[in-house]
């Protein structure tokens, strides 16, 4: 059994370009798919917040269109509501990083708003990547990958490839003309070598230990590529 660290925003609000905050926090689908997937393998999941807070749901994840309908909106409620290490989470300055052997960052837009800013995170980002320990990112989680920036000024993750939320499913989702800055663009000036494929199908991207999905649907076989790794 290993243990894995899920690190989670502790935003909800994402602030637009005209200054309004929209409403968010994380997606459900990416955080219950690899939950299950891992505790189902027998894996202990530590949770970790900046401020060690409650990471915020996105209720907008809740929605039967989003789930499938009704039932699978109701079957993601249910699920989060018995993620008893959601409502304890502890602060990213406490986590020491020898004690986990993955770690893994769901998405939503809440991590547009405080992980991709968050020097705790992008030194823990640094650390799993030069460490060799198995990451995982999903969706617009890799909004973290932009706060490991070294004493060079060169983010950590320059050269390396990477799926994220694309421009094209931030336009469709209504929110791309109303963004201070897009996910894509942003890690592409970063130096990231960002792969995106048809919008909202699965698609995950493998570079060595470095595991990425672009979107809520691409989190169960993500979570299954981080068990792979993991052996």
């Amino acid at each position: 059994m290993a243990k894995i660290l899920f690190v989670m925003t502790g935003a909800d609000h994402w602030t637009l370009a005209d200054g309004s905050k929209h409403p968010t926090g994380f997606w459900a689908e990416e955080a219950v798919a690899p939950f299950e997937a891992f505790r189902a393998a027998g894996h202990e999941i530590v949770v970790a917040t900046p401020g060690g807070v409650m990471p915020p749901l996105d209720a907008g994840s809740l929605a039967p269109d989003v789930n499938g309908g009704q039932e699978g909106a109701d079957r993601v409620a249910g699920a989060l509501a018995g993620i008893d290490e959601l409502k304890r989470p502890i602060a990213l300055t406490d986590v020491d990083l020898d004690d986990y052997a993955a770690v893994f960052y769901p998405g939503g837009h809440g991590p547009m708003e405080d992980l991709a800013v968050d020097a705790d995170s992008g030194r823990l980002l640094t650390g799993a990547l030069a460490s060799g320990k198995v990451l995982g990112v999903v969706c617009h989680g890799p909004a973290a990958l932009l706060a490991a920036v070294g004493d060079d000024g060169r983010n950590a993750f320059a050269g390396r490839r990477v799926t994220a939320f694309s421009n094209t499913e931030e336009h469709q989702a209504g929110l791309g003309a109303k963004a201070a800055w897009l996910l894509q663009d942003r890690l592409t000036a970063a130096g990231v070598d960002v792969v995106v494929g048809e919008p909202w199908a699965p698609h995950v991207v493998v570079d060595g230990t470095l595991v990425t999905g672009q979107n809520p649907a691409s989190s169960a076989p993500l979570a299954a590529e981080l068990l792979k790794q993991l052996g």
